[in-house]
């Protein structure tokens, strides 16, 4: 992992919980968690929009081919 042994990644989580606690370790976590998953989603949903935008290209700019003409 990283070209880190289990020594190093011990140490490195003995530092963390030193600093923020044992207390602050599941929300720090819960928080890290939540925000990787709306990361996720909102990944999904911009290559869900590029798909639809490249399977329908006139559907998109035929509002603002419209538009121009006017």
């Amino acid at each position: 992992m990283f070209g880190m042994g289990p020594w190093e990644i011990a140490l490195i989580f003995l530092v963390i919980l030193l600093l923020f606690g044992a207390k602050r370790l599941p929300e720090i976590a819960q928080g890290l968690g939540k925000g990787i998953r709306e990361f996720k989603s909102a990944v999904k949903d911009t290559q869900k929009e590029i798909k639809s935008g490249i399977e329908n290209p006139d559907k998109d700019n035929a509002g603002s081919d419209n538009k121009k003409h006017e």
